[in-house]
């Protein structure tokens, strides 16, 4: 299966295909629209815009939380990696040089710089 390229799409393309996902879900799931809604604590009203493309992320997020496909947010925009700097904070460490000595090089000795 290829990967979509995106941005290609129109934010209102990529909304109806996320709705078109959410609604094959839920029917995967076997789930009607008014079972969801009233599980979700939403309008039947609301679970329809969202098929459709339209609707509130609170929503959507409800609607993934009564599918049981919330961990798949993780899909859908993972976690930043953390930065170098963090990296280096989390372990403690201070950073050195390789030598170990500021402003020389091993084979500055002698030189005329």
């Amino acid at each position: 299966m290829a990967n979509t390229d995106y941005r290609a799409l129109s934010d209102r393309e990529i909304a109806r295909r996320v709705g078109g996902r959410l609604r094959a879900l839920r029917l995967r799931r076997n789930r009607s629209q008014e079972d969801l809604a009233k599980s979700a604590a939403i309008s039947v009203g609301t679970v329809k815009a969202l098929e459709a493309g339209r609707g509130k992320l609170g929503n959507l997020i409800s609607l993934l939380r009564e599918l049981d496909a919330l961990d798949r947010l993780d899909d859908f925009l993972p976690e930043p990696p953390p930065s170098p700097l963090e990296l280096v904070r989390r372990q403690g460490r201070v950073r050195r040089r390789a030598s170990g000595k500021t402003g020389t090089h091993p084979t500055d000795e002698g030189s005329a710089w």
